[in-house]
């Protein structure tokens, strides 16, 4: 580019996409040549063995409870006799109980967990308004209050991770974009930060990665959200029914049906 096309020094340019060697617009649209072809479809050979596995295992379950005349478990655990009130009866109880339930019962806070972790490892625009999702869902404070909104969030992040991922892909690798001609005052720095397309500061995909995390923990407490509402899941797993902050730590024996191991003597 001429020196009124772009405000970018040469050290950057010399490693942009279209400078710093031959560009193929073929691989813009997923094709590129591979030797041996085995190599290059190994991972989606394996994503179909998977898949196919996974298919076989619900089969082989569905027939079998046809045969013997079972019925389907009402919530999909491990260990089928275990119930909430399994949860004090010994350690190994515990344990078990807390394999079949425990994003039933801290998937919440798992998911909390996991947006801070987000906004931690981006530090961009798009930190700042998972921030702000944060605050939002946390002001609800009543655990009914949260469900009421958790679909809006669990809408947000599913867009917000796609209109991302096509920013990662960009325009074909033949024009500027608009941020770096001569007359925008944006660096490399800002673009980064505002997670522009770029072929000098391209977007790091990995940060997809960490918002790929927070929606599957998200989706998977929006059914959370859902079983809470079901009588059978309720007497399998107990309820998440949340206790008045204002009682006395020493009268919690009056109103939780659990036994009290703090203030038993």
């Amino acid at each position: 580019p001429g020196e009124n096309e772009t405000k970018v020094n040469l050290e950057e340019l010399k490693t942009s996409v279209l400078y710093s060697g031959p560009v193929d617009p073929a691989e813009w649209v997923g094709l590129r040549k591979s030797y041996p072809l085995l190599v290059y479809l190994r991972n989606n050979l394996l994503m179909l063995a998977i898949l196919a596995f996974e298919v076989t295992i619900y089969r082989h379950q569905e027939y079998y409870r046809c045969r013997n005349n079972l019925t389907t478990p009402v919530t999909k655990t491990i260990f089928h006799d275990i119930t909430r009130a399994h949860l004090d009866d010994g350690l190994v109880n515990c344990v078990k109980y807390f394999i079949n339930y425990f994003f039933y019962k801290f998937g919440l806070e798992t998911c909390f967990l996991l947006s801070v972790n987000v906004i931690g490892q981006r530090m961009d625009f798009y930190a700042m308004i998972h921030a702000f999702w944060l605050i939002a869902v946390l002001y609800r404070r009543r655990r009914k209050a949260i469900a009421e909104i958790w679909p809006k969030y669990c809408c947000f992040l599913a867009c917000i991770i796609t209109f991302q991922y096509f920013l990662c892909i960009g325009i074909p690798p033949a024009p500027y974009y608009p941020w770096r001609s001569g007359n925008a005052n944006f660096n490399s720095n800002i673009i980064k930060w505002l997670y522009f397309p770029d072929f000098i500061v391209r977007p790091n995909p990995v940060f997809l990665v960490y918002d790929f995390m927070l929606l599957l923990c998200a989706s998977l407490q929006r059914q959370t959200f859902e079983d809470e509402n079901k009588a059978a899941v309720r007497i399998m797993a107990g309820d998440n029914v949340e206790i008045c902050m204002n009682l006395d730590a020493a009268s919690f024996s009056q109103h939780n049906p659990v036994p009290d191991f703090i203030h038993c003597r």
